[in-house]
């Protein structure tokens, strides 16, 4: 198909899709919140759009539906322009994305989360609504540690260590938003944020008094090694990394 975007199709070409086989949907879960002073508050959003759409590409018979692009952001909410959702209210639009795209003949629905904030409530929801919808193959990859940890080896053959990588903001989210949109990122405001281990310490000051107790920019990372060279690999490995994933198989096997 030369259109898997379900925002840009319309609803017969849609229907024709489904009923010719195309009955996977991706749907990126992120955020509108600050990304530091160089980065647009749609960066988790934007991330997850692409990834979603990249993904439902490499699945083949897949369509992508619009992301969700306000996440559960209240550590950031002390920072201009962040909007932020309660759990409650990002697990019921969840569900409805679920019930809505069940009703047109969608049996598999893979919800991609780019923003850790919502890692939580979309592990819950999604765990809660594969019970109540048996007949629905349900699939979000919400072990945070695992999507963090995934690209070390190739940020290090990069030469960017961890703590320039960062998990906001730094040298991995700034190269992809520079491979997506370099007219968006303000490259003369690259400033270091937060660079030490994000141990238990930092977690607690997080939960209690938000991001500024971590880093006064809002940045955790480095930016200033990012490129649109790196971004493009970023993305590359996020794609490769998911579809990797032993869960990704119970999506896989409708396509081999």
């Amino acid at each position: 198909m030369d259109e898997i975007r379900i925002e840009n199709m319309n609803w017969m070409d849609i229907k024709e899709a489904i009923e010719s086989g195309y009955k996977t949907v991706v749907v990126g879960v992120g955020s509108n919140e600050q990304h530091g002073p160089h980065l647009p508050t749609k960066t988790d959003g934007f991330i997850g759009d692409i990834l979603s759409f990249e993904i439902a590409k490499k699945l083949g018979n897949a369509l992508q539906a619009p992301a969700i692009r306000v996440g559960c952001s209240d550590p950031h909410l002390s920072f201009a322009g962040t909007i932020s959702l309660r759990e409650s209210t990002l697990k019921a639009i969840i569900e409805d994305y679920v019930n809505s795209l069940k009703r047109h003949g969608f049996t598999h629905m893979i919800f991609l989360p780019t923003h850790g904030g919502n890692f939580n409530a979309l592990r819950e929801v999604i765990d809660q609504l594969q019970k109540s919808n048996p007949a629905v193959v349900l699939f979000a990859p919400t072990d945070f540690e695992e999507m963090m940890e995934g690209g070390k080896e190739l940020r290090a053959k990069l030469g960017v260590t961890p703590e320039e990588a960062g998990s906001h903001a730094g040298e991995t989210e700034t190269s992809m938003m520079l491979y997506f949109a370099e007219d968006l990122v303000k490259t003369d405001r690259f400033t270091p944020g937060f660079v030490g281990e994000f141990g238990p310490e930092q977690m607690v000051l997080w939960e209690k008094e938000g991001m500024p107790a971590i880093s006064d920019i809002g940045v955790i990372g480095d930016p200033r090694k990012s490129t649109k060279e790196h971004g493009k690999l970023y993305l590359d490995s996020s794609v490769w990394r998911i579809m990797a994933l032993e869960s990704m198989k119970v999506i896989l096997k409708e396509f081999l």
